[in-house]
Order: structure tokens, then C-alpha cells, then sequence
């Protein structure tokens, strides 16, 4: 059985109720961590050692966060600068995190169709998740397509409600190793792969 890791990172999630509804669905899920990064860092002092030892004891990564400015929330940012260290994560002796599996969980207020060259924000969301891809490749990771939730501001209840059964279904394949890494990373999204 596989672990996971979620780094969860949102700076308002009392205004999400999209997150919200999602962080609720994967508490239950066996072998699986929420680490909620502004819960436990409101100062942003990031305890390092604790960091890179959850690192260590999960095969998949989750970055779970809204899309803000076309990027992550700062904590994110934080993380990466202070736990992702020379010597430990890259470099000639850096391998802890070598055949780990990263990928992005997201929200965005605009929909699919804003996330096309030719739509309204010119890039896709794999184009803007570019930094994350090659933070992997540099850690020895194994980057894998986002899972995405697009037009949060117009979804019902059940529509949140069933990207939450999604993000569930996603987990339980990790955890229970059905989940074909090398099918995963041709497809756009992660999304493409669920089965409920």
C-alpha cells in the first residue's frame, strides 16, 4: 500500500467552500497525511526537519492549492526555498526524494476554457504548473498531470460534491497501486483517469 502526502495550502480557506469540501473528503481515506501548511506555519518559521521527514515516509506528493496569479499561494513558495535543500533533495548527493511521485491538486475561479493558448489567460494549466515539473525533474521526482477543479465560482453544491468524490476515488488509487504511472503522465489531467 502506497502513502501520500498532501501539502495543503490555502491562506483563506474560510472563503473556499470548494476546498473545503474537498480537504473533507480526503480525511477518511487510509494512508494519507494532510498536512495543512498554514495551519500548522502561520508565521511561515517552516520546522525543516519535520518537513522532510513526512518527505521520507510518503511515496506521492500532493501540492494541494488554489491557483493564485497564475501560481501557488506564497506558503508554497516558502516550503520549496527552505525544505527542498542542496545536498538532501538535488545535487551530486541529493536522492531523498528520488522516484517520489509530485503532482498539483488545484482550484481555479475561471474555466477550462480560460486555460487555453487561445483562451483568455493564453497559457494552459500544465504550461503555468511548469516550475513544480522542473522542480521534480531537479529532486529526481516523477511529475504527474494536476488534478484540477476549474470554475469554482459558478459550481453547485453537488458539482463541488462530486470533484470531491473524485478527489477521493484519485486517493483511494494511489493507495491501493492502481494507478498506471506512465498512462497518468501522457493524459492532461489526472481527472481523465478516475473511476468512481
Amino acid at each position: 500500500m502506497a502513502s501520500v502526502l498532501i501539502l495543503f495550502a490555502h491562506p483563506a480557506l474560510e472563503k473556499s467552500r470548494t476546498n473545503r469540501i474537498l480537504m473533507g473528503a480526503c480525511q477518511s481515506v487510509e494512508s494519507v497525511t494532510v498536512n495543512d501548511l498554514y495551519e500548522e506555519y502561520p508565521d511561515f518559521d517552516i520546522d525543516v526537519d519535520r518537513e522532510q521527514q513526512l518527505l521520507l515516509e510518503h511515496d506521492y506528493i500532493i501540492l494541494h492549492h488554489p491557483m493564485y496569479w497564475y501560481s501557488s499561494p506564497a506558503m508554497v513558495k516558502q516550503w520549496e526555498d527552505l525544505v527542498l535543500e542542496h545536498g538532501w533533495a538535488y545535487g551530486r548527493e541529493g536522492n531523498a526524494l528520488a522516484g517520489k511521485k509530485l503532482f498539483n491538486a488545484i482550484t481555479t475561479g475561471g474555466p477550462q476554457r480560460a486555460y487555453e493558448e487561445e483562451g483568455h489567460n493564453r497559457f494552459t494549466i500544465r504550461q503555468f504548473l511548469a516550475p513544480f515539473d522542473q522542480t521534480a525533474y531537479l529532486c529526481k521526482m516523477i511529475y504527474l498531470p494536476p488534478f484540477v477543479v476549474h470554475g469554482t465560482h459558478r459550481l453547485t453544491e453537488e458539482e463541488m460534491h462530486q470533484y470531491a468524490r473524485q478527489y477521493k476515488s484519485l486517493l483511494r488509487m494511489l493507495t491501493t497501486d492502481q494507478l498506471d504511472v506512465e498512462d497518468a503522465r501522457t493524459r492532461q489531467y489526472l481527472n481523465e483517469i478516475i473511476i468512481e
